[in-house]
């Protein structure tokens, strides 16, 4: 009874194992193939600003895990990104755990046909939205196309 007890726990402790490496293969194959990677921002040449446009950094560390890094000049952080799925629309649904914010945050980006990044929502997971049908709640205004930075 023990012997076969011993062999589930170890069975059950390595379907754990290679599911979380599994998990973190396919984020990181997801946002690769979708085209994620790299930097963008509204304006590569501009310095990162907080009211002038942030510099977005999405990587794939050695461990596997996707980072989504936000650089505003005088501030900056770094967030995992839990998931990412595409859709049939070709919408990047991403899921990013912001510990300074104690939340995590569910934005949708689309990657236009000349290669530009832009977001069409952003909420909170309460569901307060920033951006909705790629327009900034408050003000009713587009979401500025992004550039890839490097």
């Amino acid at each position: 009874m023990t012997r076969c007890l011993s062999r589930w726990t170890i069975a059950a402790v390595l379907w754990l194992a290679f599911t979380s490496l599994a998990r973190a293969e396919t984020l990181a194959a997801t946002v690769e193939q979708w085209g994620l990677l790299g930097s963008w921002a509204v304006d590569c040449t501009a310095r990162p600003d907080r009211d002038k446009g942030a510099l977005l950094t999405y990587e794939i560390r050695k461990d596997g895990r996707v980072m989504y890094r936000r650089n505003f000049g005088e501030a900056r952080d770094e967030n995992e990104v839990v998931s990412a799925t595409a859709n049939a629309e070709g919408l990047l649904n991403v899921m990013v755990y912001f510990p300074s914010l104690r939340q995590t945050r569910e934005f949708g980006l689309l990657l236009s046909r000349q290669g530009s990044l832009r977001a069409i929502y952003n909420r909170s997971e309460r569901g307060e939205y920033t951006i909705r049908d790629g327009k900034y709640v408050v003000t009713g205004a587009p979401t500025p196309a992004q550039q890839r930075c490097d």
